[in-house]
C-alpha cells in the first residue's frame, strides 16, 4: 500500500484511540475485520487465560478467534469445549482439531482456511504476548497507512527475554534476513504479524513446523512488501516453562531464508474485498458456524 504524504512530525495514525463506538464504526466503514489465529499443543496451563485475555480486549473492528488444537494429549480439548459452551464467547470462536500433532505451521495453515477476517494475526497461547497490543497493530490499517504491520519486541521497552541466547539468536536471523532481502526489520520472529488474509493465502505456505513463521516473513519480503513495525510487550517463557523452540529451528530458519531468496519473485494477490467476520450477526449464517468444532481427517503417512 502506498504511504500517504504527511506533514512534518505528524504521526501516521492516532496514538490515542478514540472512543470504542467510534472505532468500531470506523473499522466497519473501512471494511476491516480481524481473525486471531491461535495454534495450540498441550497448553492446558495457559489456554484458558489466553482466551480470556483475547475476549477482554475491545478491538476497533469485528473480531473472531480461531483455535487450532494440534493433536493435544492433555486437557486442552476439554478446556476448548468449555469455552465453546460459554455464551460470552461461543459465537465468536472457531475450534478446529487435528487428530494428531502435525506441527505449528500445519496448524496455522489449517486455521487460515477458516479465517473470515480481512486481516489475520497469529497469537500463541503461551501468554508471551498481550492481545491488548493488537489494536495498535490495527490502527495503521484503519488510518490507511499500511496494510502489513508487525509488532516488534524491543529490548528495554516492555520486553523480557528468557535468556541471552534466545535474544541474540533472533537478532542474528533477523540480520541475515535483512541482508538477503535488503530489508530493515527489527524483529522478524515476532508472533504478532498483522497481514491481509488474502495475501497470506496467496503465499502458498508449505512449512509444517516453526519454519512457517520464517517462511511467511521471507515470502512477504521477497514480494517487495516492507511491513510497518510498532512496539509490543513481550514476556518470554523459559524451556522449563514450556518453550519448545531450539537452536535447530534457528538453523532451519536460515535455510528457509536462503531457499526463498533464490526462488522466483511471486506476485501478491491484491485484496479485492473485505469479509465481515460475524456474518451471523448480520443475518447471514456462514457455511461453518463459528461455534462448531471441526475434526480434520488424519494426514496420510
Amino acid at each position: 500500500m502506498n504511504q500517504p504524504s504527511l506533514p512534518h512530525n505528524q504521526p501516521p495514525f492516532e496514538t490515542v484511540p478514540p472512543p470504542v463506538s467510534v472505532r468500531l464504526q470506523d473499522g466497519e466503514r473501512r471494511g476491516v475485520s480481524l481473525s486471531i489465529l491461535m495454534p495450540v499443543f498441550n497448553e492446558e496451563r495457559t489456554l484458558k487465560a489466553a482466551i480470556d485475555r483475547v475476549f477482554a480486549v475491545r478491538y476497533p473492528c469485528r473480531m473472531e478467534l480461531i483455535v487450532v488444537d494440534d493433536g493435544s494429549t492433555d486437557r486442552t480439548a476439554r478446556i476448548l469445549e468449555a469455552q465453546r459452551s460459554d455464551a460470552r464467547t461461543s459465537k465468536d470462536i472457531v475450534v478446529v482439531t487435528h487428530p494428531s500433532n502435525r506441527g505449528k505451521g500445519a496448524a496455522i495453515r489449517t486455521g487460515l482456511d477458516y479465517a473470515a477476517g480481512s486481516h489475520l494475526v497469529i497469537l500463541d497461547a503461551d501468554l508471551e504476548y498481550l492481545p491488548s497490543d493488537i489494536p495498535s497493530l490495527i490502527a495503521p490499517v484503519l488510518a490507511g497507512y499500511s496494510d502489513h504491520v508487525f509488532g516488534a519486541r524491543v529490548r528495554g521497552v516492555n520486553a523480557c527475554f528468557p535468556s541471552f541466547r534466545f535474544a541474540i539468536g533472533g537478532r542474528a536471523t533477523t540480520f541475515f534476513a535483512n541482508v538477503l532481502y535488503d530489508a530493515c526489520l527489527t524483529d522478524m520472529h515476532t508472533c504478532l504479524k498483522l497481514i491481509p488474509t488474502d495475501h497470506l493465502r496467496s503465499l502458498t505456505l508449505v512449512e509444517g513446523g516453526f519454519g512457517l513463521d520464517t517462511e511467511m516473513t521471507a515470502r512477504l519480503l521477497r514480494c517487495g512488501i516492507r511491513p510497518l513495525e510498532v512496539p509490543v510487550s513481550y514476556h518470554g517463557r523459559s524451556v522449563s516453562e514450556g518453550k519448545k523452540i531450539t537452536w535447530r529451528d534457528g538453523v532451519a530458519c536460515l535455510a528457509v531464508l536462503a531457499r526463498i531468496r533464490v526462488q522466483h519473485r511471486p506476485d501478491i494477490v491484491p485484496t479485492v474485498r473485505r469479509i465481515s467476520v460475524v456474518a451471523a450477526a448480520q443475518g447471514d449464517p456462514p457455511d461453518n458456524p463459528p461455534h462448531k468444532v471441526l475434526h480434520l481427517p488424519k494426514a496420510a503417512g
